[in-house]
């Protein structure tokens, strides 16, 4: 493949000592793409491993001029890999995957398809017959994806897989940190990707080690609440921290008025009567207050960010100009016919 010309098709692949998974899945992604099209190429990236897959990647870039080494200079997890992968990237289409054969490149053109034929922007894999135990995996792992699902607004059934598509234009506007490349597909939604499930095969680990444990659980509760936020509040802090701040504050200055009213009605020391409910009230002001000032601040810096970095609050997926021929009366019935067919 000439390196000048763009290839179609990007695979990212992430590795992580996985020295002698790292030729196997290389043949399987091979053979697959040898059926589908010559214009790709393999971004193969080392999170900074201690074992052989350097070497082992390396060893491939010889061979195949469409493998590319992006070694990393410290471990950055999955995520930071994965956005090293995609910065990399050529192709129209970059399909992202892990790189301990649990997922079968086999499944290459079931994602590729709906991509292709623009039926969707992001198609996601949906392990959907897992092999895992049910008690410590496929129970877990269910109400993870329920409770992200209600979370993030994005019903699909399996956030937690890697293996997906996308359309290079939505995802080059979602830019990753933390632990969110699991929630790619809905940090997308807001930019109106259209987003479809493909089921894909499950297979089990056959070498080396597995990295996941149970600390990734607690991670994912915390991404939870950051995506939660950036879909929903991230133009207005103020309607995020305002909302309880306003419930505090309405709580701890009733509160008071309560202990006021008691005091000059009724009499009484209302220091030494109802001093733990004075405290509270006091409380509830300060956090109102406190809370109140958090969304204040976070609205000057969404200000200060959208204007220093020069980014829109919305996405345009076309202009049109006047004597553009979509501006046509034939050009807009059509648009309006293919969505009602659609």
């Amino acid at each position: 493949m000439n390196q000048s010309t763009a290839p179609a098709v990007s695979i990212v692949v992430p590795f992580h000592n996985e020295e002698v998974n790292i030729p196997l899945l290389y043949d399987e992604i091979t053979r697959t793409m040898a059926g589908i099209t010559a214009a790709y190429e393999l971004i193969f990236v080392d999170d900074k491993s201690t074992d052989g897959s350097v070497d082992a990647i390396l060893a491939l870039v010889r061979r195949d001029p469409r493998v590319v080494c992006v070694k990393l200079r410290r471990n950055h997890g999955q995520t930071g890999a994965l956005a090293a992968g995609f910065d990399h990237a050529r192709g129209e289409i970059v399909i992202s995957m892990d790189g301990d054969l649990q997922h079968d490149p086999a499944d290459i053109p079931a994602l590729l398809q709906p991509v292709r034929e623009d039926t969707c922007d992001i198609a996601s894999g949906w392990r959907k017959e897992r092999i895992d135990p049910f008690l410590s995996r496929k129970l877990p792992s269910r109400i993870a994806n329920w409770i992200m699902a209600r979370f993030s607004g994005l019903d699909i059934h399996d956030f937690g897989t890697t293996f997906k598509a996308y359309r290079r234009d939505i995802l080059s506007q979602v830019r990753l940190y933390g632990d969110l490349h699991r929630f790619i597909p809905a940090l997308a939604l807001a930019y109106g990707a259209r987003v479809r499930e493909v089921p894909i095969n499950s297979r089990k680990r056959q070498h080396g080690r597995s990295h996941y444990t149970i600390m990734r659980t607690f991670r994912v509760m915390f991404d939870l609440i950051t995506i939660r936020f950036l879909l929903k509040y991230i133009t207005r802090p103020l309607h995020f921290f305002g909302r309880p701040g306003l419930l505090c504050l309405v709580g701890g200055v009733g509160t008071g008025l309560f202990l006021v009213a008691k005091k000059l009605l009724l009499g009484g020391d209302v220091f030494t009567q109802h001093a733990p409910l004075l405290m509270f009230a006091v409380l509830l002001v300060l956090a109102g207050v406190q809370l109140v000032c958090f969304g204040l601040l976070g609205e000057m810096l969404t200000r200060v960010y959208f204007e220093s970095s020069q980014r829109t609050i919305y996405a345009v997926e076309k202009v049109i100009r006047h004597g553009d021929p979509l501006a046509s009366p034939r050009a807009e019935a059509g648009g309006e016919a293919g969505e009602g067919t659609a």
